[in-house]
């Protein structure tokens, strides 16, 4: 039977929408607009200045829904790529734009399965889509109010596949099944300014932060989680704002990240943090505040006929099973996770947010074919 949408078709005129973050550029109305096409009821949900949309083809259950982001990164050095990074040329079978891998060509693709199994009359239950336009920024006005919105009003979603670009080195050869949490940190340390030979004088908040850095990374986190890879904390910014040899400078700077499995949760570390301050602080007769967020909690959605019909509906296309991962960063399944089992299959990842971030065009198509196969084992 001929597709109904052409995935690809679709994915450049996604691209040709700069939406990256926080603006929308009538991205969301592209989706919106297909969508409809396809018989969905859609609901915009504005949260702030971030587009969000809920679709939903059919009541019964079960209701299998698709999320995703239309919101993309910044280009960066836009002389550097080769082609417009928002005009969507296809060049050797590839397609080039922000946006290609991470996760336009997602959302195409599986507009493109879910039209093909509504007008083959397979699907006997409910398809959904939740659509954001924030996961790429700090993703508080997206997914996150979307799920509690959807789950106040007691909105029932029982399976939910994320178009993340989850395929490591070809295309299939991985899903996840979860993912490590992540913690930011914030440290400023403020002393006294003053004339390097009277220190004295001053207080040196430098010395301090090394000691309080130092502690945070001298300790091992863990040896890693079952299905988890062990935590890491890195220092991502040191600063002691100072233009002068001669000045002892008055406060100090830095960043961190823990990206941490479920052997610790975001509290605890955050509360960890707090107890190395006060140690540091010692007889510093300055201040150390330490501002923590919590992006996420480490989750996994447990083996399962979910994650087998996922890994099957892969290997009838790619003709091997999937690897069931954790890896990676953080995605909007930590919201997801909440309202259902959640599992994440996509596109090779190596070019997402980078300088000429491209798809081949065959792979776009083979992502449909994939999940024209998790829909129709699901609704089977």
């Amino acid at each position: 039977m001929a597709n109904l949408i052409d995935p690809v078709e679709l994915t450049r005129d996604l691209i040709r929408r700069p939406s990256v973050t926080p603006a929308d550029a009538g991205a969301m109305d592209v989706v919106e607009r297909t969508l409809l096409g396809l018989g969905f009821a859609c609901r915009r949900m504005k949260f702030g200045e971030i587009e969000n949309l809920y679709a939903r083809w059919g009541t019964a259950r079960p209701n299998l829904c698709f999320a995703g982001h239309t919101d993309v990164v910044p280009v960066g050095d836009a002389g550097a790529w080769s082609r417009d990074a928002f005009a969507a040329e296809i060049v050797d079978g590839v397609l080039l734009g922000r946006g290609a891998v991470d996760m336009k060509s997602a959302i195409a693709a599986f507009t493109a399965a879910a039209g093909e199994a509504i007008a083959a009359g397979r699907v006997t239950g409910s398809i959904s889509f939740l659509i954001t336009g924030d996961e790429e920024g700090v993703a508080t006005h997206g997914t996150k109010l979307v799920v509690e919105a959807l789950a106040a009003e007691g909105e029932i979603i029982d399976h939910c596949v994320v178009g993340e670009p989850t395929s490591a080195e070809t295309f299939g050869d991985m899903v996840k099944v979860g993912r490590r949490g992540s913690i930011n940190a914030d440290i400023l340390v403020e002393g006294v300014q003053g004339h390097v030979a009277y220190p004295h004088r001053a207080a040196n908040p430098v010395p301090v932060l090394i000691r309080l850095l130092s502690a945070l990374q001298s300790r091992k986190l863990d040896e890693g989680f079952p299905e988890f890879q062990p935590s890491n904390l890195e220092v991502t910014m040191i600063e002691a704002p100072n233009t002068a040899t001669n000045v002892i400078p008055g406060v100090a700077r830095a960043r961190l990240n823990i990206r941490f499995n479920p052997s610790h949760t975001g509290q605890q570390l955050a509360d960890w943090f707090d107890i190395e301050a006060w140690r540091a602080q010692g007889d510093f007769p300055g201040k150390i505040t330490v501002t923590s967020s919590i992006s996420g909690e480490a989750f996994l959605t447990e083996r399962g006929d979910f994650t087998e019909l996922v890994a099957a509906a892969v290997a009838d296309v790619t003709g091997a099973p999937p690897e069931l991962s954790t890896s990676g960063g953080t995605s909007d399944a930590r919201f997801i996770r909440a309202l259902c089992p959640v599992i994440e299959v996509g596109l090779v990842g190596k070019t997402m947010h980078q300088v000429d971030e491209r798809a081949p065009v065959e792979e776009i198509r083979t992502l449909q074919r994939v999940y024209a196969r998790i829909l129709a084992r699901y609704f089977a």
